[in-house]
């Protein structure tokens, strides 16, 4: 009767080796399955982020437009009533006695992690990736990278 309970002691000692083999190549497989959907993720809130900072940005833009169409205060011959540059759209304008500010930061583009977006004026081709300077009609993120629908995050 000794000997019996020496090996029950021994059944429930723990896990055997082939045990803890499996065990381990399972959650090895669970985690390179969820690897893919954790960078998809990832590139989904980064996509959300770009569309969230271009809107906001645009819709400076077209604030500044339309406070200048308004006659608020004045702005260059040539440029068409938009911005000179995102800067100016921070550092905000004087309006009679107030200071009429249109963002409250330079946004940070999310795919390329600076403060560098690409700008048109709208003198400049629709397609263009290069800045002529004369205003900032429209602004673009510089990163080359495809969006999950298939797009160029460029064309946004």
């Amino acid at each position: 009767m000794v000997a019996g309970a020496q090996n029950a002691r021994r059944g429930e000692a723990g896990l055997t080796l082939v045990e803890l083999i499996i065990v381990v190549t399972v959650l090895s497989i669970l985690a390179v399955a969820a690897v893919p959907v954790v960078k998809l993720q990832i590139k989904r809130a980064k996509e959300v982020a770009l569309r969230r900072d271009l809107q906001e940005m645009r819709r400076a833009i077209d604030a500044y437009k339309d406070a200048a169409d308004k006659g608020a205060f004045q702005t260059k011959a040539d440029s068409m009533n938009y911005p000179p540059d995102l800067q100016t759209l921070v550092d905000g304008v004087d309006v009679q006695t107030k200071h009429l500010r249109f963002l409250r930061k330079i946004p940070i583009d999310p795919m390329t992690g600076t403060t560098e977006w690409g700008m048109r004026s709208n003198q400049d081709e629709p397609d263009s990736d290069s800045w002529g300077g004369q205003n900032v009609f429209d602004v673009f993120t510089k990163s080359s990278g495809t969006a999950l629908d298939g797009t160029k995050y460029s064309t946004w």
